[in-house]
């Protein structure tokens, strides 16, 4: 298929970028990377009437150091992020989940705006500002407005942007110093979109106990979700293997099902203990269907079929 018939206007500044959102609001899609967009129109899956290209507005290309955190500009491509010593410095779980987005050459065209305002339920990008307390920045005809991602996304594709507003940057909180981060990903291949994916960033006190524990899961339900009940469980603990087993055991999220035959499936072919991970500092790459794909197999099967997923928690946290 071939995207239906629409009209193209390359925006000259930010200003004029939302003047033509403001007029065509019900009708306009933004246009800047293109790797999520131009698949939904080459699809039909969206039919707009006009894409308002924001590619030249260089104002919107950034990372800089806002405050206690850091500050990303829209049209900032993914891997000019994943390659940013400022990033890494600051928030590395960042990094680390841009490595399992797409491949480089998408990473290349890919922005931290579009990737967010898409809002794939199983994106590594919006799972981990979730886990990292970001936020975005809309521009709209009315003003300025800062949404926290826990409030942004609303659904798969569906956020809190409303059609006149332009997302414009994602502010990240700086981590404190002391907080180990991890991400463990399940997916067919590297670079696909996560069947189900896990993250975390946590703190220990001075005698092991964990201080701070906060769980993005992507790939579960209809927007990245928090393990709520699952950080609860661990903070203020001392990690161990039992801990770590009954955290993993936690409810998710109603809107995440948690069959059991998928649970032990992903135990079984992505276990990983918490004194490898601490040593290693991150998970090592791993093929999640090293043992093979059976068709015959009945789990392999829903698998691939409903995308549905728990994923353990066991093996996130570092032990001390």
């Amino acid at each position: 298929m071939k995207p239906a018939r629409l009209d193209h206007i390359r925006a000259t500044d930010l200003a004029h970028a939302v003047a033509l959102l403001a007029e065509h609001a019900d009708s306009a899609r933004v246009l800047a990377g293109g790797q999520s967009l131009v698949p939904l129109l080459a699809t039909r899956r969206i039919s707009p009437e006009l894409l308002v290209d924001i590619n030249g507005l260089r104002e919107l290309e950034y990372v800089r150091e806002d405050g206690d955190g850091l500050e990303i500009g829209a049209l900032t491509r993914n891997r000019t992020i994943e390659t940013s010593t400022l990033v890494a410095a600051a928030t590395p779980l960042m990094v680390q989940a841009l490595h399992h987005s797409g491949h480089v050459t998408i990473r290349n065209r890919s922005t931290i705006g579009g990737s967010t305002a898409y809002a794939h339920p199983a994106g590594e990008s919006p799972a981990a500002l979730l886990v990292l307390n970001a936020s975005v920045v809309l521009h709209g005809p009315n003003g300025v407005r800062i949404v926290p991602v826990a409030e942004f996304f609303l659904g798969p594709h569906v956020t809190a942007a409303r059609p006149d507003e332009l997302l414009t940057a994602v502010r990240i909180p700086r981590p404190a110093p002391d907080t180990a981060v991890a991400i463990e990903e399940f997916a067919r291949r590297h670079g696909d979109f996560a069947i189900a994916a896990v993250l975390a960033a946590v703190r220990h006190d001075a005698d092991g106990r964990i201080t701070d524990a906060r769980i993005g899961l992507g790939g579960v339900g209809p927007t990245p979700l928090r393990a709520t009940a699952a950080e609860q469980l661990l903070v203020g603990q001392i990690p161990t293997e039992d801990l770590l087993a009954e955290a993993a055991g936690s409810p998710i999220d109603p809107r995440a099902p948690t069959p059991a035959d998928w649970r032990e499936y992903v135990r079984r072919r992505t276990g990983r203990s918490a004194p490898e991970l601490m040593t290693e500092g991150r998970p090592a790459e791993f093929s999640p269907f090293e043992s093979g794909y059976d068709p015959a197999d009945p789990i392999d099967r829903m698998i691939m079929a409903t995308r549905n997923a728990v994923f353990p928690l066991h093996g996130l946290m570092p032990l001390p």
